[in-house]
């Protein structure tokens, strides 16, 4: 257990609870988005609960196609918005839940957006298994 009695996890685990690859999560390290608490004696990267929620924001983000710096701003107003031992206040406050508003309302059109773009590709679909149906009855 660390400091914060949280369990470490190596990254495969980590890869295993997010979905993610290793070479994904090496790279967001790469980055610097999602740094591992620790490391073992051996050299292994150990992820907390902490970073593997990290992880999964950004995993959420992903097919919204919000660049890197996005997610690591987005990863950085959270932070500071979690803060405990210096907790935000009045003008620093409200300006990090604007910009985290402004984060939700891009998110709320993108999702929007890809809800169009499914429903139209379900009726290409469905068109096609029409045009295979009729041409399997019409002996085509």
């Amino acid at each position: 257990m660390t400091d914060q009695g949280q369990r470490q996890m190596q990254i495969g685990e980590v890869a295993e609870r997010t979905g993610l690859s290793l070479r994904t999560i090496r790279h967001y390290e790469e980055v610097d988005l999602v740094i591992p608490s620790a490391r073992s004696k051996g050299g292994f990267r150990l992820y907390t609960e902490s970073d593997v929620e990290r992880l999964m924001v950004i995993r959420r983000m992903k097919p919204l196609d919000f660049s890197l710096e996005e997610m690591r701003d987005l990863l950085d107003i959270t932070d500071r918005l979690a803060a405990t031992d210096d907790p935000p206040a009045g003008e620093e406050l409200e300006r990090l839940r604007e910009r985290l508003d402004s984060y939700r309302k891009v998110a709320d059109a993108r999702c929007e957006t890809l809800r169009a773009r499914l429903e139209m590709a379900e009726d290409f679909a469905a068109t096609l298994r029409r045009r295979l149906r009729a041409g399997a009855r019409s002996g085509a």
